[in-house]
């Protein structure tokens, strides 16, 4: 994968970009499309979260969208972080290790994290699910 972390249209980039932050320790190869982004990307190697999202804060980003693999979306949502979920579902199968979301301390079908759906819509043959997940004492 190769994100640009770009808004599009159909016409090409919106006039207004969002700052590409990139949480990880892994190294972005010099050719990658993040960094020909009409911003300079900011980067962050700590796995605090917290400490992060007040970094950002501080750089006045108020607003965070996440595009990031099982691990970066898992941490989120089980640091409570996560508002709202968008939600893809394509009509297809894959098998294998790799899932959507990894550990967020749901052990068992009691500790179930329910979501409020918003809006599906159809986008070709895939759909897009947003939700927002229940606060605690209504989850369960």
């Amino acid at each position: 994968d190769d994100p640009a972390l770009t808004a599009r249209n159909d016409d090409g980039l919106f006039p207004r970009q969002p700052v590409p932050v990139v949480i990880g320790a892994r190294e972005v190869p010099a050719d990658a499309l993040l960094r020909q982004h009409p911003h300079a990307p900011l980067f962050y190697t700590s796995h605090d979260l917290t400490a992060t999202l007040v970094d950002l804060i501080d750089k006045g980003l108020h607003r965070v969208f996440v595009e990031g693999g099982p691990t970066l979306a898992s941490a989120f949502i089980a640091a409570g972080y996560a508002d709202r979920l968008l939600t893809y579902v394509a009509p297809t199968l894959l098998g294998g290790p790799r899932a959507a979301l990894t550990e967020m301390g749901v052990r068992t079908i009691t500790d179930q994290r329910r979501l409020d759906i918003e809006s599906i819509d159809r986008l070709g043959d895939d759909l897009l699910i947003v939700s927002h997940p229940r606060p605690e004492s209504e989850s369960h």
